[in-house]
């Protein structure tokens, strides 16, 4: 069973940064691909980015391409998401999880993957 923690979000202004961060214990990291997805007000949840086992891949949803960096470091178990030039739009609960794979790819669908975390919500004003 493994369990993800979010950290980092809160309350900021358009344009600002903020990294969100999700700890992982009670699996070997190295074993899943990891994702980010999020849940804005009254929508379904969707997914932000994802990164395979090894970090040499790495997927994005369109609008956060060229703003968001999904990395991971495999010693401290943990990925992050480094936001930049924030939009209002992109208010939301935030959510990590784990994809078990043996490939070194990571998956887009909310379908696939294995274990969530709680949630951090990120609150852009305009």
């Amino acid at each position: 069973q493994v369990q993800l923690v979010e950290s980092g979000g809160g309350l900021v202004q358009a344009a600002d940064s903020l990294r969100l961060s999700c700890a992982a214990s009670g699996g070997t990291f190295r074993q899943y691909a990891m994702g980010w997805f999020r849940r804005a007000p009254g929508k379904e949840r969707e997914f932000v980015a994802s990164i395979s086992r090894s970090g040499g891949t790495t997927y994005y949803e369109d609008s956060v391409k060229g703003r968001f960096t999904i990395s991971r470091d495999n010693a401290k178990n943990t990925v992050y998401l480094q936001m930049i030039s924030l939009k209002f739009e992109d208010t939301a609960v935030y959510y990590c999880a784990a994809q078990f794979t043996i490939s070194d790819s990571a998956g887009v669908g909310n379908h696939q993957y294995d274990y969530w975390g709680q949630g951090t919500q990120v609150t852009v004003s305009s």
